[in-house]
């Protein structure tokens, strides 16, 4: 019960990683809300996990501030955030990527990390305490030809994590990021383009350790990096990607 008393906003919960994050606190004793674009999705994990639903559309200033406004209301105050909804465009030369995939790429997983920030930072201080996980990719680390503007996305949330760690240090807040390989979950597709087993053992050949990533692995580094285990540890960009980015 690492986790036992803590409240937890978890995006892009409805699937894959945020999926299994959100699992894993609450079997650690946290209350999650269960944040996603897909309502019904979020329904689903809270249903066979625990936890309370919420849609929340990322990009959306009210959206997030009505999402931060509801976890408040129900849990009393909010321990730990999650900023794990993210998009991708399909692999495709850096100029032929459409202005509007563009725009949504930096949207959901760049903006979002702005939005979440303006909407629950002042409470995080208000509190001297708080954990920000950004979910960023090892496409943020070693870049990979064809998905220019998602790598670039991820470089950010990199950067912008260690931007947030040294200035909220003072105000008790703690703020890291995960760096997962691709895993078997719904945007792998997006990533290979054509998914076929060619495709998939081609990409398995860059991982060292043999295997895509699972949610459980994702989970169990969120698990520490949210936990007071992690009390000294701010500023980190954790690789969980079976040696892709040695």
């Amino acid at each position: 019960m690492r986790l036992e008393g803590k409240t937890a906003i978890v995006t892009g919960a409805g699937s894959g990683f945020g999926a299994g994050i959100a699992k894993r606190f609450l079997e650690e004793g946290a209350k999650v809300m269960i944040a996603d674009i897909n309502e019904t999705n979020a329904k689903a994990v809270a249903h066979e996990f625990g936890g309370l639903a919420q849609r929340v559309d990322v990009a959306n200033g009210p959206s997030v501030n009505d999402m931060v406004d509801r976890a408040i209301a129900e849990f009393g105050h909010v321990d730990i955030l999650v900023n794990n909804a993210g998009v991708t465009h399909l692999p495709n030369a850096m100029e032929l990527v459409s202005e509007d995939d563009f725009d949504r790429v930096f949207a959901v997983n760049c903006k979002s990390v702005y939005l979440t920030a303006r909407a629950l930072v002042p409470h995080f201080k208000s509190r001297k305490a708080g954990n920000i996980l950004n979910v960023a990719s090892t496409a943020g680390v070693s870049p990979r030809p064809r998905l220019n503007w998602y790598n670039s996305s991820k470089g950010w949330m990199n950067t912008a994590t260690r931007a947030m760690a040294v200035e909220l240090a003072p105000e008790g807040i703690r703020v890291n990021a995960i760096n997962p390989v691709a895993g078997d979950t719904p945007l792998l597709p997006s990533f290979l383009g054509d998914d076929t087993p060619e495709m998939r053992a081609k990409f398995l050949s860059t991982i060292p350790i043999g295997r895509f990533s699972t949610p459980e692995d994702m989970a169990n580094a969120a698990l520490y990096l949210c936990s007071d285990e992690a009390s000294m540890v701010t500023g980190v960009c954790m690789q969980v990607d079976g040696g892709r980015c040695i």
